[in-house]
């Protein structure tokens, strides 16, 4: 039971005890998901502490009651049950925002179907199996809510209510808000995916990738760019070769007060070949299902290598099968569509075929991307990624490649490659540049402070 206490000094207290999936639990217990949409509500417009530069009015109206606004943001968050205490009833835009909640955090929703609530408590259809209906309520939380809420609303629904089968819809495909968790559900999908729906799905999925390009591309350029020059860096250079501000840091303890000069002993510049292939770079992804995100960062980060005169880079997918997409790193989309998210998981298999593809091990870097559950042979794996490593291959290990936090992993295969020198890490695509970059130097990796989170979660 929820108890909502209001005092003459228009202090609130809320005592949450049980509460149901509805969004009726507390600020300390509600759902997080939930309570991220809910918690939206509390800037609606209407509320005028939300409202940008509001335009003054020639008859101001009363200032709201103080205690009747908390009721309305403590009932749009509580989502409206009968014990919820408030006894507060909405109306017009917040009604219709607590309904697009209500469709999918309604109590009936976990199980498919959810439920909207209307004014007198009782329920009326939810979601449902309509692609057209699911499609109104997609823009409705765009209207009502800001993007990165309504990812996260996306996201529920298609967990919650089992609406992957509806993103085959081409009307759903116009309605929802691109991001990266949609794309790994489209690629599951691909398929299956009806032609007509297809164009769409690709339009969306190309319009994420090029957003995330935007954001990665220079970066990384000019951050790997930068590493290739030092691992090029040669001590007897051609005059005009020689890189002068290095040259000067390397000599000033030659340095002649009486002269004002220094007596470089030590030359410093980069080979003259500028422009020919110095690095070879195989990213070898993990398909699973489980790797969504990182299938699509990785995808994008091929591209941008690919771009890159001086690495030669090739990517190849793996589960059970491997795949070698390098001949449409041109089009990360090209890449993405040419996955398929799910299966097994065979690594030993997959890293077999890198292995056969490296002919430079000094000049190769060989980037794992998995969650390391192996379905393939262990001890092979192992072997493998030893052999490499003794011919002069730079070894990365990543547990994903993006920005969900701690992943699910195989924490004893972890542990044995970490044994080898090959330690197994979570990267965060900001971080994967300088991740490149200290291989492709061969110093020491960038490695992110992995005892804080919890990364013993078993899938």
């Amino acid at each position: 039971m929820n108890d909502v206490e209001t005092g003459a000094d228009t202090s609130m207290t809320v005592d949450v005890g049980t509460a149901g999936a509805a969004g009726t639990a507390g600020a300390a217990e509600v759902d997080t998901d939930v309570a991220t949409a809910r918690a939206a509500a509390h800037s609606v417009p209407g509320d005028p502490s939300s409202e940008p530069n509001p335009s003054p009015e020639p008859n101001p109206s009363p200032a709201p009651d103080p205690t009747a606004e908390r009721l309305r943001r403590w009932r749009l968050v509580l989502g409206g049950e009968n014990a919820d205490g408030t006894g507060h009833a909405l109306s017009g835009r917040d009604a219709a925002m607590d309904g697009t909640l209500d469709a999918l955090y309604g109590g009936s929703s976990a199980g498919g179907n959810g439920a909207a609530r209307g004014g007198d408590g009782n329920r009326s259809a939810g979601l449902g199996a309509s692609a057209p209906r699911v499609a109104r309520w997609l823009g409705d939380i765009r209207a009502y809510f800001p993007s990165s809420v309504v990812q996260v609303m996306q996201r529920d629904a298609i967990d919650r209510l089992g609406l992957s089968a509806l993103l085959l819809e081409p009307e759903m495909m116009e309605a929802v808000e691109a991001d990266v968790h949609l794309v790994g559900t489209l690629i599951s999908l691909n398929k299956v995916m009806p032609e007509t729906t297809k164009e769409t799905a690709r339009a969306v999925v190309r319009k994420v990738v090029e957003d995330l390009e935007k954001q990665l591309a220079s970066r990384t350029r000019t951050t790997l760019t930068g590493a290739l020059d030092r691992s090029a860096r040669i001590n007897r250079p051609r005059h005009r070769d020689i890189d002068w501000d290095r040259t000067i840091r390397a000599n000033l303890k030659n340095y002649l007060p009486e002269q004002r000069t220094i007596v470089p002993e030590r030359l410093i510049g980069y080979g003259r070949a500028s422009q020919s292939v110095k690095k070879e770079v195989v990213l070898c992804i993990d398909q699973s299902g489980s790797m969504a995100a990182s299938v699509v960062y990785a995808s994008v980060f091929g591209a941008v290598l690919a771009s890159m005169r001086s690495i030669s880079t090739r990517l190849v997918v793996f589960d059970t099968a491997v795949v070698d997409l390098t001949d449409q790193l041109d089009d990360p989309v090209d890449v993405l569509f040419g996955t398929q998210l799910g299966g097994g998981t065979d690594i030993n298999r997959a890293l077999s075929y890198c292995q056969s593809q490296i002919t430079r091990p000094a000049d190769t870097v060989v980037v794992l991307i998995s969650d390391l559950y192996e379905g393939g042979i262990r001890d092979g794996m192992l072997k493998r990624v030893a052999a490499m490593k003794a011919s002069g291959v730079q070894f990365v290990t990543l547990l994903a490649l993006s920005d969900e936090g701690a992943p699910a992993y195989d924490r004893e295969h972890a542990a044995a490659l970490a044994a080898l020198g090959a330690p197994a890490f979570a990267c965060t695509p900001d971080l994967f540049p300088d991740v490149m970059a200290a291989a492709i130097e061969k110093r020491p990796l960038p490695i992110p402070d992995m005892t804080t989170p919890d990364m013993t979660t078993q899938r």
